[in-house]
């Protein structure tokens, strides 16, 4: 399998699962038998993973990214006996840290959740394509800055749709990636904060007559109104009651 299918939610699943280490094995750089050269993308993702473990409190050295070619067994072997040597050195997971294992657990699931957002956020730096000459996986530890990770979990975009503005045009909803917009004829569309992978799409699909969804950064989301106040009613339904 190509390293470049380890998906950042990969790593971080392992380590919820209380994995004290990840060890990848990718190609060598420029030697992909792909035309994708996904271990440029895997290469990446590891230096933003690394950056995530740390700002969780996680030792960033429990992931290791060792470029390979298959017919280096002598490399692997020496490149996995001293990844379990530098685990064992380091401890058990959360222990080593000091972290409570559900604590451990909590933290670790809180970064997954916003695994779809980071990756729109950071795609521009993800996708670069970044020569490493001596394929050294420290070689751009600091191309993830901590003040970009941090700005990922102190101003998270959230979306939500104003009551007063939506028209229930379903626009929204029909173009939402995940199915994350409760969207009823004539009632106001509600945005599923637990399923919103906040792309934007819904913000960008939105008719700008009515500018419904609003984009909110680093504040809480006003909680959805109660069902029963949902119905829109039309100004032409107005004047039929009046």
């Amino acid at each position: 399998m190509c390293s470049g299918r380890v998906d950042l939610s990969f790593v971080l699943k392992a380590f919820s699962n209380g994995i004290d280490g990840v060890f990848i094995g990718a190609c060598h750089l420029n030697e992909c038998n792909y035309v994708t050269h996904g271990n440029y993308h895997t290469q990446n993702m590891v230096l933003l993973a690394k950056r995530l473990l740390e700002y969780i409190g996680i030792n960033p050295n429990r992931l290791r990214l060792q470029f390979m070619s298959g017919a280096e067994a002598n490399v692997f072997v020496e490149s996995v006996n001293d990844f379990t040597k530098t685990i064992k050195g380091i401890g058990p997971l959360g222990k080593a840290e000091g972290i409570h294992e559900e604590q451990m657990k909590a933290k670790i699931e809180e970064v997954m959740k916003l695994v779809p957002y980071i990756k729109v956020v950071m795609n521009e730096k993800l996708s670069k394509r970044l020569e490493n000459p001596h394929e050294d996986p420290d070689a751009f530890k600091d191309y993830f800055t901590k003040e970009e990770v941090e700005k990922l979990f102190t101003e998270t975009v959230s979306y939500w749709i104003d009551p007063a503005k939506c028209q229930a045009c379903m626009t929204c909803a029909r173009r939402c990636p995940v199915e994350a917009i409760d969207s009823k004829k004539n009632m106001v569309h509600i945005i599923d904060q637990d399923k919103c992978i906040k792309c934007g799409t819904c913000f960008n699909a939105c008719p700008p007559r009515f500018g419904a969804v609003t984009k909110i950064v680093g504040q809480p989301v006003p909680p959805p109104i109660p069902e029963d106040q949902r119905t829109i009613v039309r100004k032409g339904k107005e004047k039929e009651v009046a």
